[in-house]
């Protein structure tokens, strides 16, 4: 089968949904799929096989890392070239739209995915009195496509709470190879708590941004005597984090990946997560595929991953004390401690990536095949 995909993100940037799409592709391309990318331009022009069509963008004003690549004639001279089967847009947006109207225009089934909770991120920007008109344009650009997926049961409650339809669920996937307990080590501990291996180690793992809500780790740092805070990754809210932890015992390490990123989470005590915007949570299962115990918000799709006091714990996140108190009892019980740890690394193994593409191939059979077309809204 011959796929178009249209995303508004992809290497070398690293986030959740890069990850997720550089697997799939990788699977895709390994099993005898041909895949066609088109992404804002960063450099790459091919991936595992498959051919990136970069698009030139701008930056996102809210949102610096990501750009905005705007739809262009070109777009549609390159699809007819490559005569894909189907297009899937993940995150429709901007150049999503191009993925869309192509679809139309050119008749190629349509597949649409659901990755980052956006209406929810407005809260955290000023902008909340405009998540009904977000959810309404979402609407209108999913419900063109004849198979939305998302990552979580609550994303497709959710999803179809708002009047989006044909939802279905893309199950997880995490790299159980490169996330192993085994790779602990004194040397990353020491380094993540800067010189002081012998204190409880927290760890958070993602990008430095208003929504993931990482100030609120502040209280439970400072609830836990002698413990170290190390902040992995980076973003555009980490000089505010930088003055909101200043005086703390917080390291913040910049971005690691691959075996040094396992590494930091099999080291760690605890990996903190208080984010209320989760459609899954990726990194929660990378952080359970290396061993390390989750404290985790219970909301959006993190309690599809995390079941409470058997592979970590979640707290309710409107209660100021219920991360304190979740990490405390984590970091009091060293011998559930280390059951959270084996349960956590049993809950992982259970979703390769191999599994989750041969799920999304079955998904992309059944649309090319159906041949039932949305009526436009």
């Amino acid at each position: 089968m011959r796929i178009a995909l249209f995303t508004e993100t992809f290497l070398p940037k690293v986030d959740g949904i890069v990850t997720r799409l550089r697997h799939t592709v990788e699977h895709l391309q390994r099993t005898g799929d041909q895949v066609l990318v088109f992404s804002p331009d960063g450099g790459l022009t091919e991936y595992k096989g498959a051919k990136i069509y970069g698009v030139p963008g701008i930056p996102l004003p809210l949102y610096p890392e990501l750009k905005l690549a705007f739809p262009r004639p070109s777009i549609g001279e390159a699809l007819e070239r490559f005569r894909p089967d189907l297009v899937h847009i993940v995150n429709p947006a901007v150049l999503g739209l191009a993925g869309l109207y192509y679809s139309k225009t050119l008749k190629i089934p349509l597949v649409a995915s659901y990755h980052t909770h956006l209406p929810k991120y407005l809260e955290h920007y000023g902008l909340g009195m405009l998540e009904g008109l977000l959810w309404e344009l979402l609407k209108a650009g999913h419900n063109q496509a004849q198979l939305n997926l998302c990552t979580s049961t609550a994303m497709v409650e959710e999803l179809t709470a708002h009047g989006i339809e044909r939802v279905d669920l893309w199950q997880r996937g995490v790299d159980t190879e490169t996330f192993q307990p085994s790779l602990a080590s004194q040397e990353m501990r020491s380094r993540l708590s800067q010189g002081h291996p012998e204190a409880p180690l927290l760890l958070y793992v993602g990008r430095l941004s208003a929504e993931k809500e990482i100030d609120r780790i502040k209280p439970v740092l400072e609830a836990i005597p002698n413990a170290r805070l190390a902040l992995v990754g980076d973003g555009p809210f980490r000089q505010e984090l930088e003055k909101h932890f200043a005086g703390t015992p917080t390291h913040f390490v910049g971005y690691l990946g691959g075996k040094e990123l396992s590494s930091a989470f099999a080291s760690a005590d605890a990996f903190v997560f208080p984010s209320r915007t989760e459609t899954l949570g990726l990194v929660l299962l990378e952080a359970m595929a290396a061993g390390c115990p989750v404290v985790a918000a219970r909301s959006g799709g993190i309690p599809d991953i995390v079941t409470d006091g058997v592979n970590g714990y979640l707290f309710d996140p409107t209660d100021e004390q219920g991360a304190i108190a979740a990490t405390q009892a984590l970091l009091n019980q060293i011998e559930k401690r280390e059951t959270l740890r084996q349960n956590a690394r049993l809950e992982a193994e259970r979703w390769g990536w191999a599994a989750a593409t041969r799920q999304l191939q079955s998904y992309y059979r059944a649309v090319v095949n159906s041949q039932v077309l949305p009526s436009a809204a």
